[in-house]
């Protein structure tokens, strides 16, 4: 279905966060409604309607008060750079896996004291000296206190006493598929494992420890030297693989597909910035009926990074939600994490909170920097929600027509400082009942109606909801 110019002009200043819409503006229709999901997010520009004086707003982060929760301390660490961590809570074992990639010989670091750093850049360094990855684990009972152990696999100067189960491997993406029947590839690696005309390759494992020769994905054609990442996609019936293309002026987001996860499709561009503000890394996920990325965008003017948000209802066409706003901010100068944020795959979803770890630096991206390893925490559903644009008048979201499919509906919302009520409208748009307001933070909470068994009512009928919003935040919803 096209709209007219006019109509995705406005809607597409209505996706921005921080510009208000005083009138009544239509979503942009640039697929259809989700009519599977269990869930929509508020963030899915598809199942709005209208909206009068609202604003899509990034969800508030909490930082972890333990934060570092490991640095850079082995002598297989010298520099942890970007990191590219991808963690994982593994409900057989019950604990919480970290496969991360530091430099592990980096000689611009270990042949160069800190006081001649002063006068030296890094690139400057560098120069003439080598440097290579290697992939790295850490586990941990509750996802706060982290274990380096020793696990005998890799020899780095003479000794197995250390963490490391992979070398030279660039970019690491590891996740466990427990869907794949073959126990030798239950762990699966997506990255840059060479450096010939088809760097990118996979590698298996079958504990995360041990693994097997790299095979290369022939034909992808993609640089790879990036946060590569991929994932079984339920919707596709095929693995997704996201990683790097360049087009000699700035860094690419590209997108591959494997049946098998051996044989890949050459990897198409499907999301960049521009030169200044480039697309670094993008780990993606599915979430509620939707793609989600944390897109890294690299200022290469002040080598800061920043972690936004982006979404996608296909995986193929991605937006920034709040473009320019980060959804984990960098700290003040002098902190742990002013420099270089790099998010981590993948969030770990927990019923009271979503779990983002990431990499933090202390200055910027091509500088002299110390990186860590942190937390960030968001409210279930948080990413983002709608809010009053004006502060002072409520403001109104109605959704595209929807199928009832329960007799309850349940809200995610931040409702303390206001209120939050729903409307139930028929296709004519005139309104069957109305709740009781809601004046708390509410995770997945029951809405009650004022007509009695309201939904029970009209289950199975199409029909529309209107959210009244008074300094309320609303993120979610579900039948």
């Amino acid at each position: 279905m096209r709209t007219q110019l006019t109509k995705t002009i406005l809607v597409t200043l209505f996706l921005f966060c921080g510009t208000a819409i005083g009138q009544t503006v239509a979503s942009r229709a640039d697929g259809a409604v989700d009519r599977s999901a269990t869930k929509y997010l508020l963030l899915d520009s598809r199942i709005v309607e209208r909206a009068e004086n609202a604003r899509l707003a990034l969800g508030t982060v909490k930082k972890e008060a333990a934060n570092p929760l490991f640095v850079e301390e082995k002598p297989w660490e010298p520099r942890f750079d970007n990191l590219y961590p991808n963690v994982m809570y593994d409900q057989q074992e019950h604990l919480y896996k970290c496969w991360y990639s530091p430099f592990i010989i980096d000689q611009a670091v270990t042949r160069t004291p800190p006081e001649k750093r002063k006068t030296l850049t890094y690139m400057e360094a560098l120069h003439g000296n080598d440097r290579y990855m290697g992939v790295c684990y850490a586990t941990s009972q509750d996802g706060l206190k982290w274990t380096k152990p020793d696990l005998g696999i890799i020899e780095f100067n003479g000794s197995k006493a250390n963490n490391i189960v992979l070398r030279g491997v660039h970019g690491a993406g590891i996740f466990k598929d427990l869907r794949d029947p073959d126990p030798a590839r239950r762990y699966k690696m997506f990255g840059k494992t060479g450096e010939d005309r088809e760097p990118v390759g996979v590698v298996f494992s079958p504990d995360g420890l041990h693994w097997s020769k790299a095979s290369p994905c022939v034909g992808i054609g993609a640089a790879g030297d990036t946060h590569n990442n991929s994932f079984w996609d339920d919707r596709l019936q095929s693995y997704v693989a996201i990683t790097r293309l360049f087009d000699g002026k700035q860094r690419i987001v590209g997108r591959s597909e494997s049946k098998d996860y051996d044989h890949w499709s050459k990897a198409e561009q499907v999301f960049c910035g521009n030169p200044q503000r480039q697309t670094y890394a993008m780990p993606v996920f599915r979430y509620a009926g939707v793609y989600l990325g944390l897109v890294m965008i690299l200022d290469t003017k002040t080598e800061l990074v920043d972690c936004e948000l982006a979404w996608s209802p296909d995986g193929l066409k991605w937006e920034r939600v709040c473009k320019g706003k980060p959804l984990i901010p960098r700290g003040p100068k002098g902190s742990f994490d002013y420099g270089c944020i790099f998010a981590a795959a993948y969030p770990i979803m927990r019923d009271n909170e979503i779990r983002l770890y990431y990499a933090g630096s202390d200055n910027t991206h091509t500088g002299w920097r110390k990186s860590v390893f942190a937390l960030a925490r968001l409210r279930p559903d948080g990413f983002a929600g709608y809010e009053p644009a004006n502060k002072n008048e409520a403001a109104t979201i109605v959704t595209k027509p929807i199928r009832c499919e329960s007799d309850s509906l349940r809200v995610s919302a931040d409702a303390a400082a206001g209120s939050l009520q729903v409307s139930v409208l028929d296709e004519n748009g005139t309104s069957l009942g109305t709740s009781r307001p809601i004046s708390t933070d509410v995770t997945d909470a029951t809405v009650k109606w004022a007509q009695p068994d309201l939904l029970a009512k009209l289950k199975g009928r199409t029909i529309q909801l209107k959210f009244e919003l008074k300094s309320a935040r609303l993120f979610s919803f579900r039948f």
